[in-house]
């Protein structure tokens, strides 16, 4: 069995009696994209920073490459895109991102070369000599996604990486994403979007309030989930139908798009008992359909609306 890029054991980590993760095991295979996926506040950023060595763990290890060094000491050998920006605004862009580059041990020379190459493949080759404070938000994201991939890392971790990206540059930084897994690299991608998680990863774990509550490949995940998924639309009576879809002895959850609906059911109950609710409350069904759960609603299910507005739980 290849040995994991990544092995998270039973980590933790306290801040003044608030537990921001809690017990977490994770194992990150070698090559393709995983996701770890969970609300703002779950623990994602936190951990990432346990992996890179920039804090330590309260308990547990983690362990990169199979053993032997810290995140600090093979960051060569990593390439890191922080939630934050953390340019140096008055820097010329080019500048910016060759110093990036000779920080992961490339010389001046090929820094420049391949900061040049970045520049023009995510189309903001025309602003090199302009400094970073020039830049848009979203351009400095580019600059920054730039430098976390130039020196060509083993394992490329992205916190985020999409924040406050236009859907065009989006899918450049997407599109480029899927080839470096595609190289047999690794990428371990934390966001709170799912729809960017399902159309990426390959596996998935979802944190929330710091504990790990899904994990394993996003087909295993969604073949559990897939015999109690519901997707519908009604035309008419949308007062009446939320009632319907409201009664808890047979919906557990439901992601609601207006007068559509992805509704997962109760354990064991039957799609057709909803459906004969549906049709006596004259809704103007147009829709029922037994299908694959999309992340989004397994998200839900599995976390809850309540983890999104974490609270603070007593260290141990």
């Amino acid at each position: 069995m290849a040995v994991a890029v990544i092995s998270v054991q039973r980590v933790t980590k306290r801040y003044a009696g608030h537990t921001a993760v809690h017990a977490l095991s994770l194992e990150v295979p070698a090559g393709g994209i995983f996701g770890l996926l969970g609300p703002n506040g779950a623990g994602k950023t936190t951990t990432i920073r346990m992996l890179l060595s920039i804090i330590t763990p309260d308990e547990g290890q983690v362990v990169l490459f199979g053993g032997g060094g810290s995140g600090r000491e093979l960051a060569p050998r990593i390439g890191y895109l922080p939630e934050e920006r953390g340019l140096y605004p008055k820097m010329r862009v080019l500048d910016q991102l060759a110093f990036l580059g000779e920080a992961k041990g490339l010389s001046r020379w090929d820094a420049r070369k391949r900061a040049k190459a970045w520049l023009e493949r995510l189309g903001i080759g025309d602003w090199a000599l302009r400094k970073v404070s020039d830049l848009s938000k979203g351009m400095q994201q580019k600059v920054q996604f730039a430098g976390a991939l130039q020196h060509e890392p083993e394992l490329v971790i992205l916190d985020e990486p999409f924040s406050g990206l236009d859907p065009v540059n989006s899918q450049v930084m997407r599109d480029v994403v899927v080839e470096v897994a595609r190289s047999g690299r690794s990428v371990l991608f934390s966001t709170h979007i799912m729809e960017h998680a399902e159309k990426m990863c390959e596996r998935v774990a979802i944190i929330a309030r710091g504990e790990k509550v899904v994990d394993g490949t996003l087909a295993e995940i969604k073949r559990e989930a897939g015999k109690s998924h519901v997707a519908l639309s009604f035309t008419r009576n949308a007062p009446v139908a939320q009632q319907v879809l409201g009664d808890r002895s047979l919906v557990a959850t439901v992601d609601d798009a207006g007068a559509s609906a992805e509704v997962g059911l109760v354990p064991g109950a039957d799609p057709e008992r909803l459906l004969k609710a549906l049709i006596a409350a004259d809704v103007g069904l147009s829709r029922f359909e037994v299908v694959e759960p999309s992340l989004q609603s397994i998200f839900i299910a599995k976390v809850g609306p309540e983890a999104a507005h974490p609270v603070a739980r007593e260290g141990v």
